[in-house]
């Protein structure tokens, strides 16, 4: 056999040494997890679909413990740190985003729980009004008022627009939602109008009069794309 060209020794020679660079970064990789607990006030809704969102998004660098405590505002704002100090002192491993989910509805102390959060370090996925804003998102822009059952009269039409969902109807814990979203919503759509209602009511921080409104596209995008966290 003859000698191999030139050209092609430095190409074999570049292919090993990227190969030997993307096995490093990989491993390196492994070693930094971005862990996080979600806190839902919901005990379906909300962890239904965020569990559906992790399972679709696999990720190396990000592991997560999605809870529904079925309570609201401050007390789950509270429960949330008996939970994350539970959590980590069974498995010797700090979390780090803690995250809190909830709506405001018809609760007085929506602002409170915000800054409560925000005292002990944790990040608000909120609504205002309701969680379902954030499915609506995905179908039509909103900047109207409304209240929950209007949201979900809203969802339900946009959805029957789709040739084969004539016929739907939206179950609060439907396990099978997220599915639906990602095959007919669009969620790019959805996170730009979450932020586009979020400008509308800056530099402003009486949350509860900020309807509609939502940050749960904050942690979609964190749990989406963990590696970005990374470097902070």
């Amino acid at each position: 056999m003859g000698q191999l060209p030139k050209s092609k020794i430095e190409q074999l020679k570049r292919e090993k040494r990227e190969a030997k660079a993307a096995k490093k970064r990989k491993v390196a990789t492994r070693d930094k997890i971005v862990r996080f607990l979600v806190v839902c006030e919901g005990e379906r809704t909300e962890p239904n679909y965020f569990k559906e969102l992790v399972r679709d998004r696999y990720s190396e660098v990000r592991s997560e413990e999605i809870v529904g405590e079925g309570r609201s505002t401050c007390a789950l704002v509270k429960r949330t740190g008996e939970i994350r100090d539970e959590l980590e002192r069974r498995r010797m491993l700090r979390f780090d985003r803690v995250w809190v989910v909830f709506d405001k509805d018809d609760f007085n102390d929506f602002n409170e729980a915000i800054s409560m959060a925000a005292r002990k370090g944790y990040m608000t996925a909120w609504s205002n009004e309701a969680f379902e804003l954030w499915y609506l998102l995905h179908f039509v822009f909103l900047d109207a008022a409304i209240s929950r059952a209007d949201y979900i009269r809203k969802l339900e039409t946009e959805i029957r627009r789709f040739e084969d969902c004539k016929d739907f109807r939206y179950r609060k814990n439907d396990a099978g939602f997220y599915r639906l979203l990602t095959t007919y919503g669009n969620e790019e759509c959805a996170k730009q109008s979450a932020a586009r209602l979020r400008r509308f009511y800056e530099p402003s921080v009486d949350f509860k009069n900020h309807k509609p409104c939502t940050t749960v596209d904050i942690l979609v995008e964190e749990l989406e794309h963990p590696e970005k966290l990374l470097g902070e």
